[in-house]
């Protein structure tokens, strides 16, 4: 079982013919797209779409927005007894997209940034459970369900995105970290280590997997090292591709693969999620994946 703590959105999606620099104002090349969206949702999306049991928490607001922000976790039958609705607004994305599949992303937490970890009960953080976890709620709601996690032997995976600050006993709760190669950069400075994989994994203990957008992911763990290509799609949209990644690689790991296998099926998920507009309207079945990673 995959228990997924994190934000639940709504994006709000325009593309453009080139990103815009400051200052700049462009006319859209199509009508505003309202879409669900979230890190925390994306990430549950994809690991249902991939088979994965998901138990969704985190929060909504009462408001016209709620219902579009759960659709999708709605559809692939996720579990959303533990999301709350509470008197703030539904998180929303802004997103400028443009025809090479880029993306300016700017994030309003709303209701998200008032997700209280207590709503994630005891009973669900045993040997049998991941915990999967993004930055998108607060830092200090993170650390607290990082260190129950994983003090109840839970496995805890923490996608450090957006890059935000936690303590590093909080780091070293986690298992298995994800960034991408601005968000290993930015840890590296903030550690005062270096952003390679091997000063990462020295300072936290921890496994670590950077992505590497087109070029693929690379991990290293205390018994485990190697990088894998992605495959080469053409790309409509990168928006949720990192989501794609985290969820296909928690539900792999749920189901028992190794860390090489789970980093290869993800990379050719989220390859194909680029094929697509959208965050969790891209998300591939399993069926899909399974054609993508042979």
């Amino acid at each position: 079982m995959i228990v997924v703590f994190g934000s639940i959105n709504v994006d709000l999606i325009v593309t453009v013919d080139r990103l815009p620099v400051a200052g700049q104002t462009l006319l859209a090349r199509e009508e505003l797209r309202t879409l669900p969206g979230g890190k925390g949702a994306n990430q549950a999306v994809a690991a249902a779409r991939d088979g994965a049991r998901v138990v969704m928490a985190g929060a909504v607001g009462r408001d016209a927005l709620a219902e579009a922000a759960l659709a999708s976790l709605r559809a692939c039958g996720a579990d959303l007894s533990r999301v709350r609705a509470i008197d703030a607004p539904t998180g929303c994305a802004l997103i400028c997209a443009d025809v090479e599949g880029r993306n300016h992303i700017v994030v309003a937490r709303g209701a998200n940034a008032i997700a209280d970890p207590s709503q994630v009960e005891d009973a669900l953080l045993g040997p049998e459970s991941t915990v999967l976890q993004q930055m998108e709620t607060t830092p200090k709601a993170t650390a607290a369900l990082l260190r129950r996690a994983r003090g109840r032997g839970a496995r805890t995976i923490l996608n450090l995105a957006p890059a935000v600050a936690l303590p590093l006993e909080a780091l070293r709760a986690v298992d298995l970290l994800v960034v991408n190669e601005n968000e290993g950069t930015w840890l590296g400075r903030q550690l005062g280590c270096g952003d390679d994989l091997a000063a990462l994994h020295g300072a936290l203990q921890t496994t670590v997997i950077r992505t590497l957008g087109a070029e693929g992911v690379e991990w290293l763990g205390e018994s485990t090292r190697g990088r894998a290509p992605a495959p080469r799609v053409a790309v409509r949209d990168t928006t949720g591709a990192g989501d794609c990644f985290v969820g296909v690689l928690a539900a792999s790991l749920d189901r028992g693969a190794s860390l090489e296998a789970a980093c290869r099926r993800a990379a050719a998920a989220a390859s194909l999620s680029c094929t697509r507009a959208g965050a969790q309207a891209s998300m591939p079945a399993a069926a899909e994946i399974d054609a993508a990673a042979m």
